[in-house]
């Protein structure tokens, strides 16, 4: 099946940033007021062909973004030329994530964003659910100034696991590299989300 063709989660754009009102660019923290009223029309969520939200500025899609620590470590990953969007190669990323699609056996929208994060983490770094201690979203990414950006929404999820256990199922496309929090802007560019996480979660 063609990406294009997964069926994927995702939230009218003006129910969810009630008509630009709470519309924001970078990262905006559970602690942030306006985290609650942007979440709280997440359940009202509908289910699209992936090819289509890609060109309909109208809807968000739902996309998971976890942070992956092992006590004072952050996980980069760097996008090799060898698989994933070509757009990405060569960029770092602090966020493992993915699409999130609809989880029946789930009603609680909360819920299925945790089975869809945790799906995400085990596909690329072979961490199963026993092996996640803290999981926990912590926040909203959005970036609307660029074509990609203006039609996906990242759930922030933060997860500490032991890095001796973490491994990359695509070796051959992605790097693995842990960081000090100090340290992760020496490791090159990241890609736009990343360099916003880094900027308003840890160079505060």
């Amino acid at each position: 099946m063609s990406k294009f063709d997964e069926m994927i989660l995702v939230v009218n754009r003006e129910q969810l940033f009630n008509n630009e009102a709470y519309a924001f660019n970078g990262f905006l923290s559970q602690n942030d007021d306006l985290f609650n009223k942007i979440t709280a029309s997440l359940k009202d969520f509908e289910v699209k062909r992936r090819g289509y939200m890609e060109e309909d500025e109208s809807f968000k899609q739902l996309v998971s973004y976890t942070i992956v620590e092992s006590n004072d470590e952050i996980l980069v990953y760097k996008r090799l030329t060898g698989g994933g969007e070509s757009r990405l190669h060569g960029l770092n990323s602090i966020g493992v994530g993915g699409h999130m699609n609809d989880i029946e056996s789930e009603s609680d929208i909360k819920e299925k964003m945790f089975e869809n994060a945790a799906r995400e983490l085990e596909e690329e770094i072979a961490m199963s659910k026993s092996d996640l201690k803290d999981f926990e979203l912590i926040g909203l990414i959005n970036d609307d100034n660029n074509d990609v950006g203006r039609v996906h929404i990242g759930l922030v999820f933060k997860v500490e696991v032991d890095k001796e256990k973490v491994y990359s199922n695509e070796e051959d496309t992605l790097e693995l590299i842990w960081s000090k929090e100090d340290k992760l802007t020496d490791l090159g560019d990241y890609e736009s989300w990343s360099e916003l996480i880094i900027r308003d979660l840890y160079e505060r």
